[in-house]
C-alpha cells in the first residue's frame, strides 16, 4: 500500500458518503452529482452537518478524481448522466470490517469501539466490540496506521479512536467533553436491550398502570395534544406504539379515531386489554409497523414516550419505520424526556428493573423528523411538574407527510 492520502474535511466527506451509499444502496451506486451532494448534505450520521452547495461538490470530486481517489463515470442506462465512484478502499486495500470502521470515522469524526460498532451495522457485523477494537487495532498496526486511539478526557466513559487520512474537528476542552454517549446502552446488542426493556415492563405492567392510567386529567398539555390528534384524524386509523397501560389509546378511541395499541411488552399488553375490553392492542415492535388492516395508511402515528429506550444511532430507523405507513398529510406524534444524559434505574415500582432511558436534545429530535422527509415540522417544551414527581423536562414533536 502507498503512502495513506491526506484528505481535506471537504473531501472526507465526500468519500465517506460514497463509501457509506455504496454499500447501503447499491442499487443507485455510483451517485450522480445532487444525490452525492444530498448525502453529504444529511442531517442525520453526519458530523458535523454541513451545507454544501454544487460548486463545492463538483469542485472536490475533480480534485478527488486528479489524485485517482474517485472516478467519475457515465450512467450505463437510461439518460447519460455523469456518476461518481470512490477508489479510496482500492488504494488503501482495506478489508470490508476495516471499510465500514473508516467509512464512519470520516463521517462522524472520533469514536468509541461501542459506537462504532453500533453505527457500522449497516456496513459490516461486527459480533462485538472486541472485534472492533481487534480491526482498529489492526489498522493502527499497519505500517502507514489508518487510525490511532485518543487520549481519554474527562467525561468520557471509553477513549475514541480517530482516523489519520487528514485533519479532523479539535478534541472539546474538558468542560465540552462531558457528553453523553447515548449508544452505550446497546453496547450489549439491541437485542439484548430489547429482551431488558421487554421484561422490565412485563414486571411493572400492574403498578405501572395503576399509577398512571389516569394521568392525562391532570395534563392539560397533553390532552390539548391529542385533541388536536383527534380533530386531524376525523375517525380515521391511528396506532400509538408503546400504548403500555392503554389509556392514551382508549382516549383517542373514546374520541372517535379508530385507535391501536402496539407495546413490546406482552404484560402491558394484557393490562390495557383488561382495563380498556372495547380497544384493540397488540404486542408489535414499532421498528416493523405495518399499515392498518382495513384502510391503505395511518392518519396519525403516535410515539408516546416509545423511543425512550433507543440509541441515538437507533433513531433515524426507527423513525423512518414510523413514518413509513402514515398516508399523505398523515401526522407522526412524538413525545420523549429531553436532556442530555442516559439514566438507569434497576428498581420501579417495587419491582427489580434493568432499564436505561435516553434523554435526547430538542434540537437533535426536530432535525431527525425533518430529515424523515416530514414538513410544518412543531415542537413544544415543557418543565416538569413536580407535583407529579416528575423531574425531565418533556418534548413533543409533531410532523406531517407530504400530501
Amino acid at each position: 500500500m502507498t503512502e495513506p492520502p491526506v484528505l481535506e474535511p471537504e473531501e472526507q466527506r465526500l468519500l465517506g458518503s460514497l463509501m457509506e451509499k455504496q454499500s447501503t444502496v447499491p442499487a443507485s451506486y455510483p451517485l450522480t452529482a445532487n444525490a452525492l451532494r444530498a448525502a453529504c448534505n444529511q442531517s442525520s450520521n453526519r458530523e458535523p452537518v454541513v451545507d454544501y452547495d454544487e460548486q463545492l461538490v463538483a469542485h472536490t470530486a475533480r480534485a478527488l478524481k486528479e489524485r485517482g481517489l474517485l472516478r467519475i463515470v457515465w450512467s450505463d442506462t437510461g439518460r447519460r448522466t455523469l456518476k461518481y465512484h470512490q477508489v479510496l478502499d482500492e488504494v488503501l486495500e482495506l478489508e470490508a470490517d476495516e471499510r465500514a470502521l473508516l467509512t464512519v470515522l470520516l463521517l462522524r469524526g472520533p469514536q468509541a469501539p461501542g459506537e462504532l460498532r453500533t453505527r457500522t451495522e449497516r456496513l459490516h457485523p461486527f459480533a462485538d466490540r472486541d472485534q472492533v477494537e481487534a480491526c482498529l487495532g489492526r489498522m493502527a498496526g499497519r505500517p502507514q496506521p489508518l487510525v490511532r486511539e485518543l487520549e481519554r478526557r474527562p467525561g468520557q466513559h471509553d477513549r475514541r479512536w480517530v482516523h489519520l487520512l487528514g485533519p479532523v474537528p479539535q478534541e472539546p476542552t474538558p468542560a465540552e467533553a462531558a457528553t453523553v454517549d447515548r449508544d452505550t446502552v446497546i453496547e450489549g446488542g439491541a437485542d439484548a436491550r430489547d429482551a431488558r426493556v421487554r421484561s422490565s415492563y412485563d414486571a411493572v405492567a400492574a403498578g405501572y398502570a395503576e399509577h398512571l392510567v389516569d394521568e392525562l386529567r391532570g395534563l392539560p398539555f397533553e390532552t390539548w395534544l391529542l385533541d388536536r390528534v383527534l380533530s386531524h384524524a376525523d375517525g380515521r386509523p391511528v396506532v400509538e406504539v408503546g400504548s403500555g397501560p392503554g389509556h392514551v389509546t382508549a382516549y383517542l378511541a373514546q374520541g372517535g379515531a379508530a385507535a391501536v395499541g402496539i407495546d413490546l411488552s406482552p404484560g402491558m399488553v394484557s393490562e390495557a386489554r383488561r382495563r380498556f375490553p372495547g380497544c384493540s392492542f397488540e404486542v408489535g415492535d414499532l421498528r416493523r409497523l405495518s399499515r392498518p388492516a382495513a384502510s391503505p395508511a395511518w392518519a396519525a402515528v403516535l410515539g408516546w414516550y416509545s423511543l425512550i429506550h433507543l440509541a441515538t444511532s437507533e433513531l433515524p430507523d426507527a423513525v423512518a419505520a414510523l413514518v413509513r405507513p402514515l398516508a399523505p398529510g398523515g401526522w407522526l406524534v412524538l413525545a420523549l424526556h429531553a436532556g442530555a444524559e442516559v439514566r438507569h434505574v434497576d428498581e420501579w415500582f417495587d419491582q427489580e428493573v434493568d432499564l436505561d432511558f435516553v434523554l435526547h436534545e430538542p434540537a437533535a429530535l426536530v432535525a431527525l423528523v425533518e430529515a424523515g422527509g416530514l414538513v410544518d415540522v412543531e415542537w413544544y417544551l415543557r418543565g416538569p411538574v413536580t407535583a407529579r414527581g416528575e423531574t425531565t423536562q418533556r418534548l413533543y414533536v409533531i410532523g406531517r407527510a407530504p400530501a
